[in-house]
């Protein structure tokens, strides 16, 4: 086999961020693993469906500096409590506080990792119902803990409130993948039929969930190409069709679109062996400048530290 077939895999996520985070002095991660996972049938036609999307992006913030494409990780613009906010309007969402791919993504179309515009689209062609009038917002959150007990509940409360019948999460991080797939089981077990949208294979597999629309792009691109409308619809519309017709649980389907015919872009995330020893200690002290700015919101919040 040579390079090249060898790079064309799902990158591990886990092996990678383990190894990153061990190097920068951080204990290793646990990732969940769950055996059973729950599963809930959508029950009628998808064209007379509610549907709610779940989001890890973050509102703007205009006092909490540089959020903008290509921006670097802002702990600032963190938030830590589920939001909800309106969904007739295309909102204002930045992913400026997650580890998504920066080597190969500048962040410059929320579409590719909000995909409203294509569910109003959806919607348009008779292919779905209707939109809940409100969509939600989920922290990554590095306790699982506190994603099971009040996070993930929280957004199953919300959804239901809100008549949804079935709910679209788009995960951008390893650890947005992570909230997102233990949120998606909360929703499964109480009767509402979820499909996450995901980039980190790895993560998602290693939990356990209902339906899972696998996208081989970097992260932050779970909704597909960035300014390439026919990418993101037909990246949504397999989402949906997943939606409609997974018949068990650990229903895995992989976009067939590729982000290059070269797939060597996947050995620059979290490579350690392409950083410097002054490098990976110049990360640490950014990180930890970074912990520090996200200190007040976490604690104004009353969020429970991770």
């Amino acid at each position: 086999m040579d390079a090249s077939a060898e790079l064309d895999e799902p990158i591990p996520y886990m092996a990678r961020t383990r190894a990153y985070y061990g190097a920068l002095g951080y204990p290793p991660y646990r990732w969940a693993h769950l055996d059973d996972v729950p599963f809930a049938s959508l029950g009628k036609p998808l064209g007379t469906c509610c549907l709610a999307l779940v989001t890890t992006a973050a509102p703007y913030q205009p006092d909490k500096g540089d959020q903008g494409p290509g921006a670097p990780y802002n702990g600032a613009a963190k938030f830590f409590t589920v939001y909800s906010a309106p969904a007739d309007v295309i909102p204002d969402l930045r992913i400026a506080h997650v580890a998504y791919d920066r080597d190969h993504a500048r962040a410059d179309d929320p579409a590719t990792y909000f995909p409203l515009a294509a569910l109003r689209a959806a919607v348009a062609a008779g292919r779905v119902g209707r939109i809940a009038a409100r969509f939600h917002g989920l922290p990554t959150n590095r306790s699982q803990r506190v994603t099971t007990e009040t996070d993930a509940p929280e957004i199953v409360a919300r959804i239901r409130a809100d008549g949804a019948d079935a709910a679209i999460l788009v995960a951008n991080c390893p650890v947005c993948h992570l909230s997102l797939a233990l949120a998606a089981r909360a929703l499964e077990a109480a009767g509402i039929a979820a499909v996450l949208m995901g980039c980190a294979k790895d993560v998602v597999e290693h939990c356990g969930v209902p339906r899972f629309l696998f996208s081989d792009f970097p992260l932050g691109h779970a909704a597909g190409r960035p300014h390439d409308r026919d990418s993101q619809e037909a990246t949504l519309d397999l989402a949906l069709t997943l939606l409609e017709s997974a018949a068990v649980a650990r229903t895995t389907v992989q976009s067939p679109q590729r982000w290059s015919p070269d797939p060597s872009w996947k050995a620059d995330y979290a490579s350690l062996d392409r950083l410097s020893a002054e490098e990976i200690a110049r990360r640490r002290a950014d990180f930890e400048s970074e912990k520090r700015r996200a200190r007040p919101n976490r604690t104004a919040t009353g969020a429970v530290a991770s």
